[in-house]
């Protein structure tokens, strides 16, 4: 059942990332970094020109370069094994994950989503269900998972080096939307901001999604109880650009999150502190080779990522350049990609699920829900809303 794809590169297609765009640049280094997949295949633009022009950037045979994401689907679908995708990279925007991601796995494709991977909890849900059903892959782009030093985070707090943690403080700001709040003007896509392509959420679907990811998935500690405020400081734009909250987990665990689009002179400033009983730790993206451990004598210890003394056997396996050379977000997203083809090679095989760490559809669907309790505790006159599930 497919025993050779252990011994040849995966075959992937993809759904957006055309001329101009950000992510799908980013997903297509990522994926072929380590040299274990090649894009084959794609339509990456509903404009059938645009689509064509990348297919022509990226030399691949105009025959598998589509109009459509269907066509794509179904043509794709007819090709004998030894042609056949292995996978589809979904970078499409936001309103569209779900339709692009139902229509790649009826045919019985694994895909690699960027997130949020819907728009509403109810879609994700469906799709859940629906890749349960096809026993097909599906991984999920939380691509800060990827940092090693967020591993090394993850196994200090699992060993239980922090003691029990009570305290988590999770932050994502960023500026770039400050000069729109006194009627200023942007160079940035401003795709985000309509509902009609981002969804119920800008903010908190955008960047909140990834602190509370990011949280989660250092500390494994689950939200019970959320308190929030999502507010839109932008004149006449109907999304939020802030979003700030107190976070109840279970367990007893009490946390702060907050996540912005107009703290002027920020960047992409998202850091993780987590307090426990023995020690604390801290983490940030800009600075993402390091990672501070902080005990109530007053000594911090920064750890770095180069040091193989230091950091745990798993963070090393993530590691891909010698000590004192900055590893960053392109190798980040490739961690994700080299585990998510982990399952999706046993997947073709017929082999048992490896349990491979990266983001799952299980973790869109947390997402997911993290985003609507957010916008409902924001819209009601309750103190706490209950984490949907």
């Amino acid at each position: 059942m497919g025993k050779d794809v252990y011994n040849r590169r995966l075959r992937g297609g993809m759904v957006g990332g055309g001329p101009g765009a950000f992510i799908g640049p980013v997903h297509r280094m990522a994926a072929t970094m380590d040299g274990e997949a090649e894009f084959v295949a794609g339509c990456f633009s509903r404009d059938a020109a645009k689509s064509k022009e990348a297919g022509d950037a990226l030399h691949l045979d105009p025959a598998r370069v589509y109009r459509s994401y269907r066509e794509m689907a179904e043509q794709e679908a007819k090709k004998p094994a030894g042609e056949k995708l292995d996978f589809v990279s979904i970078v499409v925007t936001t309103a569209y994950h779900y339709e692009v991601a139902r229509c790649f796995v009826e045919h019985g494709f694994n895909v690699v989503c960027d997130k949020p991977m819907t728009t509403s909890l109810e879609d994700a849900h469906a799709l859940s269900d629906l890749v349960g059903k096809a026993g097909t892959a599906f991984v999920l782009t939380h691509n800060y998972t990827g940092y090693p030093m967020v591993k090394e985070a993850r196994h200090r707090v699992a060993t239980g080096e922090l003691g029990r943690v009570n305290k988590v403080v999770v932050e994502y700001p960023q500026g770039w939307l400050s000069q729109l709040v006194e009627g200023g003007a942007s160079e940035i896509s401003m795709w985000r901001m309509d509902p009609a392509q981002a969804g119920p959420s800008n903010c908190t679907g955008d960047i909140g999604i990834h602190a509370e990811n990011l949280c989660r998935y250092v500390t494994g500690l689950e939200i019970d109880e959320v308190c929030a405020e999502a507010s839109s400081f932008i004149p006449d734009h109907k999304l939020d650009d802030d979003s700030m909250m107190l976070l109840r987990f279970k367990g007893g665990a009490k946390g702060i999150l907050y996540a912005s689009q107009i703290s002027s002179g920020e960047e992409n400033g998202l850091n993780i502190r987590v307090y426990g009983t023995k020690k604390g730790l801290q983490w940030w993206q800009e600075e993402p080779n390091y990672l501070v451990l902080k005990d109530p004598a007053g000594y911090q210890t920064r750890l770095s990522r180069g040091n193989p003394d230091l950091v745990c056997a798993i963070a090393k396996e993530y590691m891909r350049t010698p000590f004192g050379h900055p590893e960053g977000f392109i190798e980040a997203f490739a961690n994700v990609y080299r585990e998510g083809f982990k399952t999706i090679r046993a997947q073709v095989a017929g082999d048992p699920d490896p349990g491979a760490d990266h983001p799952t559809v299980h973790d869109g669907v947390a997402g997911l829900a993290f985003i609507a309790t957010v916008l409902e505790s924001s819209k009601s006159d309750r103190k706490w809303t209950k984490m949907k599930s």
